[in-house]
């Protein structure tokens, strides 16, 4: 069936008797005409084309043109010689059938514009836009999109029982029924079951979360859907950020399957609107590099591998002020010293030095001995660890003779001349930071705008408590 709504006209295909057409005048309103007389004709398909212009393709497998008074303006060959069947596609196009493929094919030029393969397509359905087509198959949805006269496959839904209808929304997400279900499939390639069915029905038209249809007797039903889902799902896709908020606000969406969604599709930001459980709230945060949140969380747990994990997102942004703070709460004394190495925390260095002797980490005081150029205390490490050898080198080769010579009497006669230092030997010293108190921005982390303050002052009321559900 195909409507021309200008014209107020009407075909009506079928396949009885190797095809026929009628084409219908509707009368206008306040206007009866039971006896309204079709102007009948013979071919495979037919659909409209323009204004007054409707095409044919006739049991030679030819395209015809013709006007309203069902008058042949034009005859044309198909793209393929194989096309068994056509469909709108705007003015002026027209989708054609042939074995596995739908061709677009532009009735202006005589010639194919772009091509998809789909097989055994019985329906096609478009966006308002005309931009997003469905090819509706017995067992399959495919989803396309229109870009400059080409076609481009978007995503394709399967099903085990037989698609019976479908229809867009008025936001481009495609509903189609089965025997039992309705659901939905987004351009993206995400579906879902919208509701059960009693008993099959044949969709027409989608408005907002009211479902027009017939059922099988031929009577007009509406239905009333939640279409919360999956127009969230579309408004996040479409990165239409307030309509995001406005649903989280004013839902109930919750649980461990949308949030599981949202970091699969790369959006931990917006699951982080959904949760109050704090341990899932942190991995959130961890994932969109949100360092407030995961900081506020991991004070919250207080679980020693949290710490860890917050240590190693700060140091990647360079935010070595958490950093240090994570290190101290997990006492990684080793990665606190090398922190305030690099930052040039001097005092910091000399307390985890004192903290070292006190802890009886021998290598813990030798490493800050060394990172503070303080040789002397490597020295006494050194003949404190009973190797005086050593402890000979280190104290000569730096210049410390007094030392040397306290030391020299420890040592073995055949190695005082192995301890003899280099010419060119100097003073190993770090090379001192520029840059100390500040946070090195060694990661620009932008925040998105769900970090933002609308989406702050929408938080308290949005967030849905789903401790229950994954804790």
């Amino acid at each position: 069936m195909s409507y021309n709504e200008a014209e107020r006209a009407l075909i009506i295909c079928s396949d009885a008797d190797g095809g026929s057409y009628d084409l219908y005048e509707i009368p206008k309103e306040g206007r009866t005409n039971d006896s309204a007389e079709s102007k009948r004709g013979i071919g495979i398909a037919a659909c409209f084309v323009a204004r007054n212009r409707f095409a044919v393709l006739d049991k030679s497998k030819q395209i015809l043109v013709k006007n309203l008074n069902n008058e042949v303006t034009k005859k044309l060959a198909p793209p393929h010689p194989t096309t068994d069947l056509i469909f709108y596609a705007g003015t002026g196009m027209l989708l054609c059938r042939s074995e596995d493929k739908m061709t677009l094919f532009d009735l202006q030029q005589k010639r194919a514009m772009g091509e998809l393969t789909c097989q055994n397509v019985k329906y096609v359905l478009w966006a308002a836009d005309m931009k997003h087509v469905a090819f509706i198959s017995k067992h399959s949805v495919i989803l396309a999109r229109r870009e400059a006269q080409k076609l481009e496959h978007l995503c394709t839904t399967h099903e085990t029982i037989r698609v019976k209808s479908a229809a867009f929304d008025e936001s481009g997400v495609l509903l189609y029924s089965t025997l039992n279900h309705l659901k939905y499939c987004l351009p993206t390639g995400d579906s879902g079951i919208i509701r059960t069915l009693q008993a099959p029905v044949y969709l027409c038209k989608v408005i907002a979360n009211k479902v027009h249809c017939l059922d099988r007797e031929g009577n007009v039903k509406v239905l009333s859907v939640d279409n919360t889902e999956y127009t969230f799902k579309m408004a996040l896709t479409e990165r239409k950020h307030d309509e995001v908020l406005r649903i989280i606000k004013r839902s109930k969406l919750c649980g461990q399957s949308i949030i599981g969604y949202l970091q699969k599709k790369g959006f931990p930001e917006v699951a982080l609107h959904f949760v109050k459980d704090e341990k899932t709230r942190f991995n959130l945060a961890i994932e969109c590099g949100n360092i407030e949140v995961a900081l506020a969380s991991a004070n919250n747990l207080d679980d020693k591998d949290c710490w860890h994990k917050l240590g190693v997102e700060a140091l990647r942004q360079g935010n070595h002020q958490i950093v240090e703070f994570s290190y101290q709460k997990t006492k990684d004394f080793e990665r606190l010293s090398f922190l305030y190495l690099i930052t040039g925390n001097m005092d910091k260095l000399h307390k985890m030095l004192k903290i070292a002797e006190m802890r009886g980490d021998v290598m813990g005081r030798f490493h800050n001995a060394l990172y503070l150029g303080e040789v002397e205390e490597r020295v006494r490490i050194l003949r404190e660890m009973h190797q005086p050898a050593l402890a000979l080198l280190a104290a000569q080769t730096h210049g410390l003779s007094s030392v040397a010579d306290e030391i020299r009497p420890g040592v073995a006669e055949d190695q005082q001349g192995a301890c003899e230092p280099l010419p060119s030997a100097k003073l190993l010293f770090p090379p001192t930071p520029i840059t100390r108190e500040h946070n090195w921005p060694l990661l620009r982390v932008s925040k998105g705008y769900f970090d933002g303050p609308a989406a702050a002052a929408d938080a308290d009321e949005g967030v849905a408590d789903v401790e229950g559900d994954i804790g």
